[in-house]
């Protein structure tokens, strides 16, 4: 190693040569590795896995959106309809296979009785996947 010397000739230049020596050693160590880790790569457990039948993935079931407004107007899917057609609406939808499932939306002034009977009109036609469509509330920054 040079870090300087005797020689008084050079009258304090920085010494413009690169120390090439601890590269070499760890690329050496580094090859040694690959050639020796290399050929675990290659080989492979050799396996004899059984055969096996699956059934198809389930349908996902389509969503029937039933929306109330406050006056009590019925939506099935956004289109309008009477209270007198929802039942054989409710009827034909729980035949289909697999069930679709009902998803009940209602304003939060419409009047529980209406709701009600929109409920007992679906569980008497046979559908039996009802869920409750809300709004989820913004929490106060304080919590």
């Amino acid at each position: 190693m040079a870090f300087g010397g005797f020689d008084n000739n050079r009258q304090g230049a920085p010494m413009a040569d690169i120390n090439v020596t601890p590269m070499v050693d760890v690329m050496l160590v580094l090859l040694v590795i690959f050639i020796i880790t290399a050929p675990l790569f290659t080989h492979a457990v050799k396996l004899d896995l059984p055969a096996a039948q699956s059934a198809p993935a389930p349908e996902k079931p389509e969503t029937v959106t039933l929306s109330i407004d406050p006056a009590g107007a019925i939506f099935w899917n956004d289109a309008p309809v009477s209270q007198a057609d929802l039942p054989a609406r409710m009827a034909a939808a729980a035949q289909k296979q697999p069930q679709p499932e009902l998803q009940l939306r209602a304003d939060k002034a419409t009047r529980y009785e209406v709701i009600a009977q929109v409920m007992a009109a679906a569980q008497s036609n046979g559908l039996t996947k009802l869920g409750f469509v809300t709004e989820p509330t913004s929490t106060p920054a304080g919590r």
